[in-house]
């Protein structure tokens, strides 16, 4: 038994160093940044798409801040009211002010079957947003605050490195207990799925985006099928990154630390339906691959912590070694958020919270639940 932990145990700390040196250097947040540059000036206008339902609270911030870009080019933005209660669309108008006639606010259609809610109003969107011939389409939440060089920076990679899709990882709200416990983690886990730089590879199959806010090229979205082509996707951001880097087209992936999400998570349990919402859905609704994700998260994020007090000596070397390479990679993400560099010493304790919420979202899976979102069931399976 006490060999088959120093052997378990060299294994998480082989890990943990593979993570850091050979992961593509997911971690170091401080190189998935861009800023704007003189390239940034494009041709075309750029046509902002907008699916919103029953955000009246964040609308009018989201529409004033892409008002007051200092992008060169023309920007229009296509909301989509999404059947909301809550007067979204009108809050949306309220916000324009003297520039209604840069705000095109659109009645959602009633939803096909087949498609996702979010999608559907994208897709309303997108097809009157392509009348205008846009050099750009800029696919953005409701909840987004842009800061004023947003579009310019995402414009300039785009142009700069020929990139048919670009997109930023905007900052998460990171205010509450919850938040700061688990917010971090949940960027810091994402990129750990999507290594921005083997997506930015074109030689690498992985492709992957943040659907808050997305540049994209219409050409390029078009020769990836449009997004009637992931029309019944859950995580549609990275499902669209996939199309477009499957049908020859380039992708880049970044972080921002001035665009930021508007949307509060002030509890665990509003966290946790948050995760619960599309965890399975990303393991493609395997049981195998959910048995080696809770065995993944047990031996990377847990085991480290039980060799540190496992009261052995040579275990508890291993088990602080884990935990200080687990420390490392975590603190720059950590200091993004602008935390004490000891948050970074809970990781552990976010994983078992992550762990939990992926079995949730498999048990409301079979159970045929599914998640929750504006009053929409999403990702439902038969009941077993």
């Amino acid at each position: 038994m006490y060999w088959s932990a120093l052997i378990v145990g060299s294994v998480c700390v082989v890990l943990w160093l593979y993570l850091l040196l050979a992961h593509g250097r997911f971690w170091m947040v401080q190189r998935l940044g861009a800023k704007a540059t003189s390239s940034s000036a494009v041709a075309g206008p750029i046509a902002v798409v907008i699916p919103a339902r029953n955000e009246a609270d964040v609308i009018g911030d989201c529409v004033r801040s892409l008002l007051q870009q200092s992008c060169a080019a023309a920007i229009h933005i296509f909301l989509v009211d999404d059947h909301s209660v809550d007067g979204t669309g009108e809050a949306a108008r309220e916000a324009a002010n003297s520039r209604r006639d840069a705000l095109t606010v659109i009645r959602g259609q009633p939803l096909p079957d087949g498609w996702t809610g979010k999608l559907w109003a994208m897709q309303q969107g997108i097809e009157r947003a392509l009348g205008l011939h846009p050099q750009f389409l800029l696919l953005t939440d409701a909840d987004v605050q842009h800061s004023p060089e947003n579009v310019a920076a995402l414009v300039a990679v785009a142009e700069r490195g020929e990139y048919d899709l670009a997109s930023f990882m905007v900052k998460l709200h990171c205010r509450s207990l919850a938040e700061k416990l688990l917010i971090p983690a949940f960027v810091f886990f994402f990129f750990m799925l999507y290594p921005p730089e083997w997506i930015r590879n074109p030689r690498h199959k992985m492709a992957g985006a943040a659907g808050g806010c997305i540049l994209v090229r219409p050409e390029a979205l078009a020769r990836a099928g449009g997004v009637a082509a992931i029309r019944g996707e859950i995580i549609d951001d990275c499902a669209l990154a996939r199309r477009v880097k499957r049908s020859g087209g380039k992708v880049w992936l970044g972080v921002t630390p001035d665009t930021c999400s508007l949307r509060a998570y002030q509890s665990f349990g509003q966290i946790e339906s948050m995760i619960a919402r599309t965890a399975f859905n990303q393991l493609q609704h395997s049981i195998l691959l959910l048995l080696g994700a809770i065995a993944g998260l047990l031996l990377i994020y847990l085991l480290p912590l039980v060799l540190l007090l496992s009261g052995s000596r040579a275990l508890a070397w291993l088990g602080a070694a884990a935990y200080l390479l687990m420390w490392l990679a975590y603190s720059p993400m950590v200091r993004f958020y602008r935390l004490n560099a000891t948050w970074a010493l809970t990781l552990p304790f976010s994983a078992a919270f992550y762990l939990a919420a992926t079995v949730h979202s498999a048990l409301n899976y079979w159970s045929g639940r599914g998640g929750q979102w504006k009053g929409r069931a999403q990702d439902m399976g038969r009941p077993r």
